[in-house]
């Protein structure tokens, strides 16, 4: 935490070393001189250092006044400059929205012209990261979750649980001249793996797939890494299903839009459970009529 001296002893200062009087500071502040020179008084106290030389007139800023007074000087003209920037954007401040990047390009950004026509006084700033940003330290207003349960800390609402299906391009299983039937004739395919950036020993997995499918390991693993595809972000993978280059295992949420539109099928009906998607902000933006307002939409949106 920031050790300062009262922000009225710094304000009165600046005003008197950039006036070079009392006098014309205290009219600037509408302060008494005898206030003024109560609040230079206290700043020296706190300096543990004199930082004017009253006699002889006119009054001079020592060398610790020298010192003080342009960090002072440009940190108000900043206040200044920043408060006036605000205030001419008036009610266009977005709100930021953190999310991670698959769901924000695949399911957020989508809708966002239907948010736009429900709410064109609320613009939005969409940060795509599969990083956690810290709503504490003000890295965003509201945050997507991803998890097995609802972040400590902040105020949540689940607003959908996924699960994870093979997926595929009907093209892909249409040039094969057949639809698999069974788990085993997957094998056929390429497959397509990527990494899951929390590192989760339980995440979604092939090989979890085909143990539950009944295939066994020896069956799944000789010559896969000759054929199948693997990428570190889920984005990419997504792009080469939808490319047809071979079956993935994808959240059906994320892909929800896809699978709707039939640009992306559901292989099998056997799914590895996901996660839940929590919309998330601190406790003390409980109030903030902009937060209620997405939070009610997402939910709205996910229902629709």
């Amino acid at each position: 935490m920031r050790k300062l001296p009262p922000l009225r002893s710094l304000q009165a200062f600046e005003a008197v070393a950039r006036h070079r009087s009392f006098k014309d500071a205290a009219q600037e502040l509408n302060v008494t001189p005898t206030a003024l020179s109560h609040q230079i008084r206290t700043l020296e106290e706190a300096c543990g250092r004199q930082l004017f030389a009253r006699r002889p007139r006119p009054i001079r800023l020592t060398a610790a006044g020298q010192l003080l007074y342009p960090a002072l000087r440009t940190g108000f003209d900043s206040f200044a400059d920043a408060l006036s920037t605000v205030a001419e954007m008036g009610g266009t401040i977005a709100l930021r929205i953190t999310s991670p990047n698959a769901f924000a390009s695949r399911w957020l950004v989508p809708r966002l012209s239907q948010w736009h026509e429900s709410h064109p006084d609320i613009p939005l700033q969409i940060i795509g990261t599969d990083a956690v940003l810290d709503l504490d330290a003000g890295e965003a207003d509201v945050a997507i979750r991803y998890a097995h349960a609802a972040p400590k800390g902040l105020v949540c609402k689940e607003f959908a649980r996924d699960a994870f299906y093979p997926v595929a391009s009907p093209g892909l299983l249409k040039a094969e001249n057949t639809r698999p039937i069974a788990a085993m004739d997957l094998l056929r395919f390429p497959l397509i793996h990527y990494e899951w950036t929390n590192g989760d020993p339980d995440a979604p997995s092939w090989p979890r797939w085909f143990s539950a499918s009944g295939v066994p390991v020896s069956a799944f693993t000789p010559l896969r890494s000759k054929r199948d595809l693997s990428f570190r972000e889920e984005l990419h993978a997504i792009d080469a299903v939808l490319a047809g280059q071979g079956i993935a295992l994808c959240s059906d949420i994320v892909l929800e839009r896809a699978l709707l539109s039939g640009a992306l099928v559901k292989v099998l009906p056997l799914a590895l459970p996901g996660y839940g998607f929590y919309v998330a902000h601190l406790a003390e933006h409980a109030t903030s009529s902009a937060i209620r307002t997405f939070v009610q939409w997402v939910a709205s949106a996910r229902r629709a």
